[in-house]
């Protein structure tokens, strides 16, 4: 599938598989700006890119499992939503879960972007049929 993109910044780089797209799902998204991340203070952070989706396709915006898991930084709306409508510049909203501060620079990989297809779907008000669940609630399958 080809997707239109555009650099609003020089030095943008274009989303990348690191491994190839048969091993991988995200594509790095990377920073163009240097921002300090304060403990608990979200940060938009540019990506110096703007992207057309095709209707039907979204892109997921996902944080990336290594900043989580050695510096504690996150997306406060993960997964995130790029709308085929949307021509905006990417930029993800990013969370410093960690007790001291963390310095993002540009080129650094701030997050992954998953191109998904979506359904559109038209409601219809009408009884619901049965089902063994029924209205069980939050943890009714078990631990």
């Amino acid at each position: 599938m080809r997707v239109k993109i555009k650099r609003l910044h020089p030095e943008a780089v274009l989303p990348a598989f690191a491994h190839g797209p048969l091993e991988d799902a995200g594509m790095d998204l990377r920073s163009v700006e240097e921002v300090v991340l304060e403990p608990g203070v979200p940060r938009a952070v540019a990506t110096g890119l703007a992207i057309e989706l095709p209707p039907g396709f979204e892109a997921q915006i996902r944080p990336r499992s290594g900043l989580a898991l050695h510096h504690a930084i996150t997306l406060p709306n993960a997964p995130a939503t790029i709308d085929p409508g949307y021509r905006g510049e990417i930029r993800v909203i990013l969370l410093n879960l960690g007790s001291r501060p963390y310095r993002v620079r540009a080129g650094d990989r701030i997050a992954q972007m998953v191109v998904a297809r979506y359904e559109a779907v038209e409601w219809e008000e009408a009884e619901l049929s049965e089902s063994r669940r029924a209205a069980g609630g939050f943890g009714s399958s078990g631990t």
